[in-house]
């Protein structure tokens, strides 16, 4: 940056990240896909020659490093001449994209006869073939029943279309109209960023252009390695789990080791579960899109995204697992599945590290939205035209909570932060369907001493036509993915039902039945008449319930966000003609905590105690009589000399039965975590039945010890 007058570089730096935002405006003008123009499920960006992102939006943060793949495979086919005004299209997993359903386009950018950059875009198309429609398929056992797999083929050459390759998209397409309206809105998003760039090249020179890219990645690297530099080493553990495979309820652990070490962060998903016969997979590009969109919302909130985030990770996974999916595993629905259930597990991870500084406890936070839960319903509607409507809905799961403040209600989930979702209006005029409601559910938050956020729920019905096809499916219908931290509860699990016959003439019959449907219902006819209704998950809480401000609880009560049951049995709080009885709910959480541990354990007297570290809101590593331990806020010492705090903590089984809205796997147990002294819980485990849950949290003491 010293060879480039600093109001340059913060100009062209400006220009760049406003040619990104152009081409969201762009793609979304004419974009027909509420996907896209509503809900914002895509992203633009633009690359260096190498494929690495320089500049992005705030979209899909777990899409970011896709584009680069297929860039890089365009420049590593021998036969492929590139020239300006060239376009590539592709949306293989196995080449670099996530699931077939996410399209890719890329363009270069030329100077003075060289590539100086590349532009990309990405966006989900709701239908790209297959054996069902939605290219979501249960059923398949093959990525090529799944869909029309483009590796790299060039769709737009020297400026203009390839009318032949436009046609075999399209054929392979139930809606060929919004395919082909959706990529021509790629098409319009890359010529927007290579008119941007011209005039920047013009202005300032390519070769300034190209080195304010390659510094502004330089500067994002430099403060995501000071920023890890501030945080303590260690090893930090955390797992997640899919249920069901679309032929079996079979259950799925994704497993991570994330090692930090000076200004290095190390992903060791080698504890997953071997690849899957069904489509719930991910192949290592999917893996990436879902470390590095977790790193960037959670431990890079205030840098700029771009390679340089990335370039501070290391991913490590063998071959054949459930998250690196070896060719021709299925893996359609990996970014709902695999994917998604991963950004879980990172984000986990991520936040574990934040709890154990000083510094940045605050910015911790639990799971958010740990499902994205599918609905997509197609046929032909009143007029007799194909029609398709992928549902956004479900991306209004609740916030986790974070370590002072509750999470946001319907807030989405981290790897999009500017989830939106269309109005209900928008979606009827799209689709033959009509809504009884789409509110907040009541229930769905993981408790904590910080709540997580609400979710939505819907009811939906068929409006104009006698059938169509629904498309149902989801993980987290029966695991709670969306975590607590710290002695937070997870969210609710997502609540599937339906009925038939359940609506006669637009109205909701009150005596109407329910079938629960379980986690991968799949293709069925919907018609009319039968009502869809469902709940998401909810965030994750944050800290023990018993030590939410008794006054919080009423107002969550009162707002209809809990429960009586849920501010009794949960929070220990008794609310008496409308207020809370002080005294009355201060013995109950005295006999909760009881409850818990029986008799309270005498407190260690370790003398004075110089706090080194928080581990979350209620543990300290303190140093005292010579030695480093791990003591709660009560004054127990759980551990000496390392930070596997469970040593010293009490545990008890936790029923799905105890925590409203909530189904488990049949092979899944939770397990709690409780200070001996105080009853206070540390922390809340999902995991196999017949394992123990490891050590979450293990901190290199070395430069401390003595």
């Amino acid at each position: 940056m010293n060879l480039i007058n600093p109001v340059v570089y913060e100009v062209i730096r400006s220009r760049l990240l406003a040619a990104t935002e152009e081409m969201r405006i762009a793609l979304q003008s004419v974009s027909g896909s509420p996907t896209v123009t509503e809900a914002s499920d895509f992203f633009t960006g633009l690359f260096l020659p190498d494929g690495s992102f320089a500049s992005m939006g705030f979209q899909v943060s777990l899409q970011a490093p896709v584009v680069g793949h297929l860039i890089r495979a365009v420049r590593d086919r021998p036969y492929f001449t590139v020239d300006d005004g060239d376009m590539w299209m592709g949306n293989d997993p196995f080449v670099g994209a996530l699931h077939q359903n996410d399209l890719q386009l890329t363009g270069p950018i030329f100077a003075d006869g060289q590539v100086i950059a590349w532009a990309g875009v990405e966006a989900h198309v709701t239908d790209i073939g297959g054996m069902d429609f939605a290219s979501w398929s249960p059923r398949a056992r093959d990525v090529r029943q799944e869909g029309l797999r483009l590796p790299c083929v060039k769709l737009v050459e020297k400026g203009v279309l390839r009318e032949d390759i436009m046609e075999m998209i399209l054929t392979a397409t139930r809606l060929p109209a919004q395919l082909a309206l959706d990529i021509r809105a790629f098409v319009a998003t890359i010529n927007v960023a290579r008119s941007r760039m011209a005039d920047l090249v013009t202005r300032y020179g390519a070769a300034t252009v190209v080195e304010v890219m390659r510094l502004m990645i330089e500067a994002s690297e430099a403060r995501t390695r000071a920023r890890l530099r501030e945080l303590p080493d260690g090893v930090f553990r955390a797992s997640d789990f899919l249920e069901h495979d679309g032929e079996a309820n079979r259950l799925y652990k994704i497993d991570c080791v994330m090692e930090k070490r000076a200004d290095r962060l190390r992903f060791d998903f080698s504890g997953s579960s071997a690849q899957a016969p069904g489509f719930i997979n991910c192949t290592r590009a999917g893996l990436e899109g879902a470390v590095v969109g977790s790193v960037m919302p959670m431990l890079a909130w205030d840098v700029p995204w771009n390679q340089g985030v990335m370039n501070v990770c290391e991913i490590v996974v063998p071959d054949g697992r459930v998250v690196s999916a070896q060719y021709p595993a299925p893996v359609g629905s990996a970014t709902v599945e695999a994917i998604w259930t991963s950004c879980n597990v990172v984000s986990a991870l991520c936040n574990k590290l934040l709890a154990c500084s000083e510094t940045y406890l605050n910015r911790a936070q639990a799971v958010a939205q740990g499902t994205m839960a599918t609905f997509n319903l197609g046929g032909r509607n009143q007029y007799g035209e194909p029609f398709g409507l992928h549902l956004m809905d479900p991306i209004t799961g609740g916030y986790g909570a974070f370590a002072c403040k509750d999470g946001y209600d319907a807030g989405g989930p981290h790897n999009s932060p500017m989830a939106s979702v269309a109005d209900i209006e928008r979606n009827e005029q799209s689709a033959p369907l009509f809504y009884f409601y789409r509110r907040l559910s009541c229930d769905t938050a993981g408790a904590g001493t910080f709540a997580g956020g609400l979710s939505a729920e819907v009811a939906l019905t068929l409006a104009g036509v006698e059938q169509a096809e629904a498309l149902i499916m989801t993980h987290g219908a029966e695991v709670p993915n969306t975590a607590g931290l710290m002695g937070g509860l997870p969210g609710a699990t997502v609540m599937q039902n339906w009925s038939a016959q359940a609506s006669v003439d637009g109205v909701l019959r009150k005596d109407a039945v329910y079938e629960r449907l379980g986690p991968k219902p799949g293709l069925r006819p919907m018609r009319r008449g039968d009502v869809f209704a469902v709940s998401w998950q909810g965030g994750g809480g944050w800290g023990d319930p018993l030590l939410r401000e008794p006054q919080s609880v009423l107002r969550d009560l009162v707002r209809g966000a809990i429960s009586l049951r849920t501010a009794h049995e949960i929070y220990g709080v008794v609310v008496s003609q409308g207020a809370v009885d002080v005294a009355q709910t201060d013995r109950l959480r005295l006999d909760m905590r009881h409850q818990r541990v029986g008799e309270f354990g005498a407190v260690t007297n370790i003398g004075d105690a110089e706090t080194i570290l928080p581990i979350g809101p209620a543990m300290r590593l303190v140093r005292a009589r010579g030695g480093l331990h791990v003591v709660t806020v009560a004054g127990h010492v759980l551990s000496s000399g390392h930070t596997r705090w469970r040593e010293g903590a009490v545990s008890a089984p936790v029923a799905a039965a105890a925590l409203p809205k909530h189904v488990l796997h049949a092979e899944l147990a939770m397990t709690a975590w409780y200070c001996p002294a105080s009853g206070t819980q540390l922390g809340f485990d999902i995991h196999r039945a017949d394992e123990v849950p490891g050590h979450d949290i293990e901190l290199h003491l070395e430069r401390w010890a003595g």
